[in-house]
């Protein structure tokens, strides 16, 4: 009876659907069975291992390749391309770490492997055609950008970004990343040198200009769950995302250029508080999140007086005073003589942030490592007081930072356990932190067991640790460690484990690239950089090492800057430097422009893009911060951190690199402040589009100036929002 039934209704369903109204019953059963396909379908692929669509580097598209011979060569080439590439960074490796001259040397992980070290050798290239790629080189820096800075991202792009599911990492480090390595190094063979410059040369084809001069623009907000604190690369926005973790362990961008606009904060902006009083009250709603007022009410060195977020003078997280702290410190150990032989610090953790409001005091500048698992956002009150302030992770990539180059690293009850993983996360700090140069570590919890494993740790990398005592006022226990100045202390080791890095491994490579279970050799001749301790500050802001390659134009960097602060950007272009206090050079050469502003009241994050030569170390060695980026991602920092933007011809160095240039643009917006200023000097055929550009998005264009194809646009941030 009931299977009669059944076949009579399947029946009657049939003769519905040939019916004419029938029609609209297929198409609704369609269209419900593909929804169902979609679903499953993008769930079960956004659990597939990151490694399938993130590349680690940019180095193995560093010449363009046309879309019409590219699938033609793609494998053969690019195979080629990376094996002389290992066969150049070995070589490269035992002539030193040379600084002005070379370009950056990245490594590349793709699915389980983990690449080999890609170097662009300037020596190597052809020389660029200023016809072909329509960019030429102002005066000030002569050939300082090698060939590579025009180089291209075809249509393979899209295997660089990952999506917001995408490019999780499940803890620190990857057991079989060095193995992998290794196995990967020794495979290179003296034949790979036989790809020669003119096959790469071949490669080459004019592409059309950076802004498409037909595109119009209609902006809308970004839909994210972290709204008006969106931080494209760092905050985990895809579906997965949304039912597990609130940001990835690991920098992970989405798969298409961001084009959105990031919102202002729910109650409106108002303008920031100026340097210096910032550094004691800045405005609450400006950096409002849901978390913050719970942690406020918890902690005694933030409160909340309404309009205004204030910090009690030397009140620190623990009990105690900072300077009594700092005095503390420099007692146990008087060569560190905060100031002088201590100029460039790194803190861990970025808590309440006095530590570094007290060392500013004493000439020191210290970049706060916000680590992005901490959901009250601390990083941004940080950069809302004007502290130098990164937004990153130490899970299993290094650190965005050049070899030994901070004098000293900070952590005061920062909650990490380096012993874990291998330490992998210790000899990374190794790795950035100058030979000699102090680690100190402050804790009032310390567990017996942490304690001995932190000892064992210490003594395989040969630490010394010249003090350990407890402050009385603050009951901290502050231990200080010190880097060793050579490599005679690692031949002593009873064991060698960890055992020292392969001769291949370049300790600059930093974009993209996995921590090691390694030690680096301690740079030991005067070609190297790290060979030796640098001049005090301020001497050592003019000194030139001799490992430096390029000093004439790096002299000749800081005469134009000096001339070209003093005489144009401080009086002439109508920004009022009382309200200017976080400055970034996009695209920072020597440093010079940074050099120029010192005795403003601001401080400047030197970016050197990755497609650059390696210029970063001796921005370190004068005493300026900086870090590695590439441009085509979003930078990792809070949105509406910086009060102006300093980009000398950053577009057309990035010339066809980016599958969207307009999207840079866009990332401008997010890092600027309402009110905030860019400065961009480029070409004309630059210039007039990107006005354009900051016009769709409600900037007052302040300035424009046009003299021999090249220009200067000054342009002010408004509070617009679509």
């Amino acid at each position: 009876m009931m299977e009669r039934k059944r076949e009579m209704g399947i029946a009657h369903f049939v003769r519905r659907i040939k019916q004419p109204r029938g029609i609209w019953v297929k198409m609704s059963f369609v269209v419900v069975l593909g929804l169902c396909f979609v679903f499953f379908w993008s769930f079960l692929s956004s659990s597939a291992s990151s490694f399938n669509v993130q590349r680690e580097s940019f180095d193995d598209i560093a010449e363009p390749v046309s879309a019409r011979t590219k699938s033609a060569h793609e494998v053969s080439e690019s195979s080629k391309l990376h094996e002389r590439g290992k066969a150049e960074s070995a070589l490269k490796s035992k002539e030193g770490k040379q600084v002005g001259g070379s370009v950056h040397k990245h490594e590349t992980k793709k699915k389980k492997e983990h690449a080999v070290s890609h170097p662009h050798k300037k020596k190597d290239m052809p020389k660029p055609v200023v016809e072909e790629v329509g960019v030429k080189e102002d005066k000030e820096h002569g050939d300082a950008e090698s060939d590579d800075s025009e180089s291209t991202k075809d249509d393979g792009d899209e295997g660089t970004e990952s999506d917001g599911s995408e490019g999780e990492s499940d803890g620190i480090g990857d057991g079989n990343a060095d193995d992998s390595t290794a196995s990967v190094d020794e495979e290179v063979e003296e034949k790979n040198e036989e790809v020669t410059v003119n096959e790469i040369s071949k490669k080459r084809k004019r592409k059309g200009p950076v802004f498409d001069p037909k595109a119009e623009y209609s902006w809308r907000l970004c839909n994210t769950r972290s709204k008006h604190n969106y931080m494209p690369c760092i905050d985990n926005d895809g579906l997965i995302g949304r039912l597990q973790s609130y940001r990835h362990r690991e920098r992970s961008c989405p798969k298409k250029p961001v084009m959105c606009l990031v919102p202002l904060p729910h109650d409106g902006y108002d303008p920031p508080v100026s340097w210096p009083e910032s550094k004691s009250k800045i405005v609450y709603k400006n950096v409002a999140h849901p978390k913050l007022a719970a942690y406020i009410k918890k902690h005694n060195w933030v409160n909340d007086s309404g309009e205004y977020l204030t910090f009690p003078q030397n009140q620190t997280a623990f009990n105690g005073n900072v300077l009594q702290y700092l005095e503390f410190i420099q007692e146990m150990v008087p060569d560190i003589e905060w100031g002088k032989n201590v100029r460039i610090v790194l803190d861990i953790g970025c808590s309440e942030s006095s530590f570094v409001a007290a060392l500013l005091d004493k000439d020191v500048l210290t970049v706060s490592l916000g680590l992005k698992d901490d959901l009250v956002d601390l990083a941004q009150v940080a950069l809302e007081r004007g502290f130098p302030t990164l937004v990153s992770s130490l899970a299993s990539r290094r650190l965005p930072f050049p070899s030994g180059v901070f004098d000293a690293i900070h952590c005061a009850a920062c909650g990490i356990h380096w012993h874990s993983h291998g330490g992998k996360v210790l000899l990374e700090m190794n790795r950035i932190l100058r030979p000699n140069g102090y680690f100190i570590l402050s804790s009032n919890n310390d567990k017996i067991e942490d304690d001995e494993a932190m000892t064992a740790l210490t003594a395989s990398v040969c630490w010394n640790i010249l003090a350990h005592k407890t402050e009385e006022a603050s009951e901290m226990g502050v231990r200080i460690y010190q880097k060793p100045e050579s490599n005679d202390i690692y031949e002593l080791r009873r064991k060698k484990n960890p055992p020292l890095c392969k001769d291949n491994e370049n300790p600059d490579a930093a974009w993209y690239v996995p921590m090691k279970t390694c030690l680096h050799e301690i740079p030991s001749a005067i070609e190297q950089h790290g060979a030796e301790w640098p001049e005090e500050w301020p001497k050592r802001l003019e000194t030139y090492p001799e490992w430096l390659t390029s000093k004439e134009k790096a002299i000749e960097d800081t005469n134009h800057w000096n001339a070209m602060v003093n005489k144009s950007y401080l009086t002439g272009l109508g920004i009022d430097w009382l309200h200017i206090r976080n400055v970034m050079d996009m695209t920072a050469i020597y440093g010079g422009f940074a050099a120029s502003l010192v005795k403003q009241n601001v401080w400047v994050m030197n970016v050197v893009p990755v497609h650059s030569p390696d210029t970063l170390p001796f921005i370190y060695e004068r005493g300026l911060l900086g870090i590695y980026h590439d441009w085509c991602e979003s930078f990792g920092t809070y949105p509406r951190s910086y009060d102006l933007l300093h980009a000398d011809h950053l577009f057309s160095r990035l010339k066809n690199r980016c599958k969207q240039p307009a999207s840079i643009v866009v990332e401008m917006d997010r890092l600027t402040r309402p009110g905030g200023w860019v400065v961009v000097r480029d070409k004309v055929e630059i210039l007039e589009p990107l006005e354009e550009i900051l016009r769709s998005l409600h900037w007052e264009i302040r300035m424009t100036y046009a003299q021999d194809k090249e220009g200067m646009l000054c342009a002010q941030k408004t509070l617009w929002r679509p």
